[in-house]
């Protein structure tokens, strides 16, 4: 024979685990205090330079002094 089930309870549970998973996200979205995100924003700031730093090719904004 089948298990009898409350349907209210399984939306209920269903609308909990959803709400668990967006507050874990938020936790990582928004849960880093200041120090930590100016350093973290630093680090890509020096990293995407660096990685610019290496082009072979200059951009197309960049003047042409070689002429």
């Amino acid at each position: 024979m089948a298990e009898i089930i409350n349907l209210r309870q399984v939306r209920k549970a269903k609308a909990r685990a959803e709400a668990d998973t967006k507050a874990e996200a938020n936790r990582i979205a928004f849960g880093q205090p200041k120090k930590a995100k100016t350093l973290q924003q630093r680090r890509k700031v020096l990293e995407t330079e660096r990685h610019e730093g290496h082009r072979l090719e200059r951009a197309a904004s960049e003047p042409d002094t070689a002429k």
